[in-house]
């Protein structure tokens, strides 16, 4: 903060200033790049224990593998013979093969008899989408309302939207991916349903024209809602929090007081101070929003990673749910990773 406000005083713009201190950190012993080194150091230990605990926990999960891989199939015993000779083998030596390739193409899905990877490929994109639609969508509007709310605090404007999004936050996921589901697809009264109920596109479309483009936008209004929805009070009231605290800073204070309007303080001093903590949390929710999709995919048979799961634990699809399990921590883990390297080079008070 002393650095913005000398900006301010000097005449400085904050871009500058930033900039000036960002490059005197890296150049100084402790700066951008060992802290890095150290983040991505600590992200691959977190990572190592992951996969050290994965393969731990679903050895201890009840069940017959073998049958359900088995089950319904004509497998003569020379092949039943060798699945059994694969799965059965001694613990170090399981341990020591997956821990050399965790995400290994020999790991085979129970329910399918292909490569859980190959299963997994299939249903990443329907899931990225649905993110990324939910994602940039909820942050862009809460950030907006956060902004507006914090700078009127207390004024109408800001009981509405706080009260509006609390209550949205407090919806459980799959609650109000039902209720959207009743009001606007089933209909209700004399209203009619106009979205799909589910699937990702009609039967007979193609993606490849511009129909099927809009098909799939149509199926994926209601899933990509729900989530927006229930994310978007986390953007606001972060970003609301943090403008506040930033609006009671001295450089901002110095600020008004050389004249400058209220508009020209909250974008260029006040705002881009208070989204740090915004973008770190946009990219710790793409590595969670990724697991928390699950009730959101299988309310509306969104086929992704989240239905896709609910399909493995139905099974149960040990050798699934173990790749998915390992996706999902990874995801999380490296989101982490990126969001603290981005605010780093971003607020040189991080790294020091």
């Amino acid at each position: 903060m002393t650095l913005l406000g000398e900006s301010v005083g000097g005449g400085l713009p904050p871009q500058q200033v930033g900039a000036q201190g960002a490059q005197r950190e890296v150049s100084a012993p402790g700066g951008l790049g060992r802290y890095a080194v150290r983040r991505i150091l600590t992200g691959f230990g977190t990572l190592l224990f992951v996969i050290v605990f994965n393969f731990v926990l679903f050895r201890l999960l009840p069940g017959d593998p073998i049958g359900m891989m088995t089950r319904g199939k004509d497998v003569d015993q020379q092949q039943l013979a060798e699945l059994r000779r694969q799965f059965n083998a001694p613990l170090p030596e399981q341990f020591w093969s997956y821990i050399r390739n965790p995400f290994s193409s020999n790991l085979v899905s129970l329910q399918s008899g292909e490569s859980v990877w190959s299963v997994i490929g299939d249903s990443f994109w329907p899931t990225m989408l649905l993110l990324g639609v939910s994602t940039i969508a909820s942050a862009s509007i809460g950030i907006w309302l956060g902004i507006h709310s914090a700078w009127g605090r207390g004024g109408k404007f800001d009981q509405i939207t706080t009260g509006s999004t609390l209550t949205l936050y407090s919806m459980p996921e799959f609650w109000l991916g039902m209720l959207l589901l009743i009001f606007m697809s089933t209909g209700v009264g004399p209203f009619p349903g106009f979205f799909p109920s589910g699937g990702i596109s009609s039967p007979g479309d193609d993606l490849g024209m511009v129909a099927g483009w809009l098909d799939l936008a149509w199926h994926l209004f209601l899933p990509a809602l729900t989530l927006t929805l229930v994310y978007l009070a986390e953007y606001s009231l972060v970003m609301r929090s943090s403008l506040i605290d930033e609006m009671e800073q001295d450089y901002l204070k110095t600020a008004r007081a050389k004249g400058l309007r209220d508009k020209l303080v909250r974008r260029r001093h006040a705002v881009p101070n208070a989204l740090l903590p915004t973008i770190t949390l946009v990219f710790l929710n793409v590595g969670f929003v990724v697991s928390g999709a699950i009730t959101v995919e299988t309310v509306f048979s969104w086929p992704g990673l989240g239905y896709l799961t609910y399909t493995a634990i139905q099974g149960p699809d040990n050798q699934l749910l173990q790749a998915l399990f390992l996706l999902f921590a990874f995801a999380v883990i490296v989101a982490n990773v990126i969001a603290d390297l981005i605010v780093a080079t971003v607020d040189p008070r991080v790294r020091a």
